[in-house]
């Protein structure tokens, strides 16, 4: 059974501003609170077809291959040659606008997870919420090294510095 989850957050910043950091598609660990390294595999470094070997902290790993890119906006990633137990997993990040000053960020996840039915009980009740709550630190995490230019190491900065620039 496949699993849909998502999250997204309002911040203070423009769109632009997010897509410039979003578009250099070996920099998540810059804002990723789980990721320590995102080196490009292969020889493309950006948009369709750009591949980056993502390292946690835990030193596990995956691929994510970008599969559908819209410039200015977003994009979706297959991911795999990862050791969690998943069939398949697509996520997708992207950036709208709402005014010259204010975007919507959002990252979406679709999974299959391996074990039949007790899998995808797993899927539902452990895997998804805690996939979701992954995504607001990522999001939120982009939103802060969007606006200070600061690597976000494991743990998220205080919400004090974060009440001016996510705001809801």
């Amino acid at each position: 059974m496949a699993h849909h989850t998502e999250n997204t957050i309002k911040v203070n910043i423009p769109a632009a501003q997010i897509w410039q950091v979003l578009a250099d598609f070996s920099s998540v660990e810059r804002f990723a609170t789980t990721i320590k390294t995102s080196p490009i595999v292969g020889d493309i470094n950006s948009g369709l077809g750009a591949k980056r070997l993502c390292t946690f902290n835990d030193g596990s790993s995956l691929v994510e291959e970008i599969i559908d890119f819209q410039d200015g906006q977003g994009f979706k990633m297959e991911l795999s040659e990862f050791s969690l137990p998943l069939k398949s997993m697509f996520a997708e990040m992207g950036v709208k606008e709402i005014d010259a000053n204010t975007s919507e960020l959002y990252m979406s996840a679709d999974f299959v997870v391996k074990g039949g039915p007790l899998g995808s009980l797993m899927g539902h009740l452990i895997m998804r919420p805690v996939m979701k709550g992954v995504f607001k630190k990522l999001l939120t995490g982009l939103a802060y090294h969007c606006v200070t230019g600061k690597r976000v190491e494991e743990k998220l900065p205080a919400n004090n510095e974060l009440s001016s620039i996510v705001i809801g």
